[in-house]
């Protein structure tokens, strides 16, 4: 019945602080796009995004309890991790743990874990073969 995920929402408290985490560390494109009633910001990968909305300012509907730190992401890089891991130490970005071994959702992964500026957990993984 379900095929892939859409889009999810990240709750946050800095909201130039997340947009700067996620387009200039980790490459993401920061999108503009208008429904009925406001204008609304995501961020944009591959075929998926990250809708955002800023804490206390929510739009709905929305999550019973919608707060910043409360997600742990994976996304799969489209480059090497070693440049993943260089790219976070010149942004200043401490790794939390790894490179580890995890399984993802369709095969092995080397994983590397950070937070972004609301605390929340990233995991930053490349296939293993």
């Amino acid at each position: 019945m379900i095929h892939h995920v859409d889009h999810i929402v990240l709750t946050t408290r800095d909201l130039a602080g997340c947009i700067r985490f996620y387009t200039e560390v980790l490459g993401m494109q920061l999108e503009s796009f208008q429904t009925p009633t406001e204008t609304r910001q995501a961020l944009k990968f591959g075929s998926q995004k990250i809708n955002i909305h800023e804490w206390g300012k929510e739009f709905t509907p929305r999550a019973h309890v919608a707060a910043p730190g409360t997600l742990d992401l994976c996304f799969i890089a489209s480059v090497p991790l070693e440049q993943v891991i260089a790219r976070l130490a010149a942004a200043g970005v401490p790794i939390l743990e790894g490179p580890v071994m995890k399984t993802g959702a369709v095969s092995k992964i080397r994983s590397v874990y950070v937070r972004d500026p609301d605390l929340n957990l990233v995991e930053i993984s490349e296939p293993v073969a």
